[in-house]
C-alpha cells in the first residue's frame, strides 16, 4: 500500500516534486482540502478519480496561482470577467470559461468545451503550484460522495494508502467550497453558491446574473461539481431542523432507544439536553456553522458512530445559500416533521 505522507507547509518543495512525478498530494484552500494532480498529465488526473471513487463525467476545478496559467487555456476573457479575478483572486471563486480547443484533457473537461478555474487564498498551495509549475486540478480530497474534508486527519482518513502526501496547513477557514461561476454564457450564472455570494456579485457588477437550480439528468455532463452526483453526505440519515421546530425534535429524540447526533448552534441548544443526544457545537452564526459544517458531519461519521443526525436549517440567504446547498444534499431533502411525533 502506498505510504500517504503528511507534510509541513516548509515542506512544499517535496510535495511539489511529488506532484512533477505524477503524484496525488493533497493540499489545503480556505473552502476546503482539495485533491491535487498536474492538470496537464492525464494519467494523474485519471488516478485522481480512482482515488476518491470519482464519476468520471464530473468535471475537475483547476486551481491556479496566477492569472497568466488561465491565459494559458482561455482565449477570451471578458472585461467582466477580468473585474471579477482583480477583486475577488486569491479567494473563494471559482469561474468557468471556454477553453482553447484541446487544451487540456477530457478528463479535466468531463469532455466539455469549458473549464473551471479557481485562484485559492491559501499561500501555501499557492506556492505549491509554483513550485510545481503546472495548475492542479483539485477536488475536494474526500471520498466521493462524503463530507468534505477540512482538515487534513479529515483526509488522511478518507485517503490514506491511495495518494502519496497531504499538505497540512491546519484547519479551513470558510468550509464550504467556492461559489461557482460560469462566465461561458450571458448572463453570467452561479452554478454553486459559496462565502462568495451571488448579489455581491451582481453588486459589483452591477448587472444581473442568474442562479441556476435545476437538477441535472442523468445523460447530461455537469458544467461543475456537485450538480448531479450524491455529495457530502455522512452514513447516518441526517434530519434538517428548521428553529422553530427543535422542542419536537428533542421530544422525538427522547423515544428512540439509540443514540441521536444533534448539531446546532450554541444558543439554540438547550443546557440539558435529552440524554441520548450527542451535541455538536456549529458556533454562533451562519458563518461558524459553515465553517463547521462538514466537521460535524465527520464527527458523527467517524467518532460517534449515530444512525440519525438533528441538524440546524438556516434562511437561505447570504450564506445561509450555500450552507442550506451542502446540508440540503447531506441530508437527501429531508426535513424533520412534527408528524415524526406520532
Amino acid at each position: 500500500m502506498l505510504i500517504t505522507k503528511v507534510y509541513k507547509p516548509s515542506e512544499v518543495e517535496k510535495a511539489a516534486d511529488e506532484l512533477k512525478k505524477g503524484e496525488l498530494i493533497a493540499f489545503p484552500t480556505e473552502t476546503v482540502y482539495g485533491l491535487g494532480a498536474d492538470a496537464t498529465n492525464e494519467q494523474a488526473v485519471k488516478r485522481v478519480y480512482l482515488a476518491k471513487g470519482r464519476p468520471s463525467d464530473n468535471p475537475l476545478i483547476v486551481t491556479v496561482s496566477s492569472l497568466e496559467m488561465v491565459q494559458k487555456y482561455v482565449n477570451d476573457i471578458s472585461e467582466d470577467a477580468q473585474k471579477l479575478i482583480k477583486r475577488f483572486w486569491p479567494g473563494p471563486l471559482t469561474l468557468i470559461f471556454k477553453i482553447k480547443p484541446g487544451s487540456l484533457s477530457k478528463a479535466v473537461t468531463g469532455g466539455l468545451e469549458t473549464a473551471a478555474f479557481r485562484m485559492p487564498a491559501n499561500r501555501v498551495t499557492r506556492e505549491l503550484i509554483d513550485m510545481a509549475g503546472v495548475p492542479l486540478v483539485g477536488p475536494s480530497a474526500n471520498s466521493s460522495g462524503k463530507p468534505s474534508p477540512t482538515t487534513a486527519a479529515h483526509v488522511f482518513h478518507d485517503l490514506e494508502g491511495r495518494i502519496a502526501g497531504i499538505v497540512d496547513d491546519g484547519p479551513t477557514s470558510v468550509g464550504v467550497e467556492s461559489t461557482i461561476l460560469d462566465m461561458s454564457v450571458q448572463p453570467p450564472t452561479i452554478l454553486r453558491p459559496g462565502a462568495v455570494l451571488g448579489e455581491e456579485i451582481e453588486q459589483f457588477l452591477a448587472k444581473e446574473i442568474i442562479f441556476d437550480r435545476h437538477k441535472v439528468t442523468a445523460k447530461e455532463t455537469p458544467k461543475a461539481p456537485g450538480m448531479k452526483y450524491k455529495h457530502y453526505a455522512p452514513a447516518a440519515q441526517v434530519l434538517i431542523v428548521d428553529a422553530q421546530d427543535w422542542q419536537a425534535a428533542f421530544e422525538w429524540a427522547k423515544r428512540q432507544t439509540e443514540d441521536i447526533g444533534v448539531m446546532g448552534l450554541k444558543s439554540a441548544l438547550p443546557s440539558a439536553l435529552p440524554a441520548n443526544c450527542i451535541a455538536y457545537d456549529l458556533g454562533t452564526d451562519i458563518h461558524t456553522a459553515s465553517q463547521r459544517l462538514f466537521a460535524g458531519l465527520r464527527y458523527f461519521d467517524n467518532e460517534k458512530r449515530v444512525n440519525w443526525i438533528l441538524a440546524a436549517g438556516f434562511p437561505e440567504e447570504g450564506l445561509g445559500t450555500a450552507y442550506m446547498n451542502r446540508l440540503k444534499k447531506s441530508a437527501g431533502d429531508q426535513f424533520f416533521k412534527k408528524e415524526r411525533l406520532n
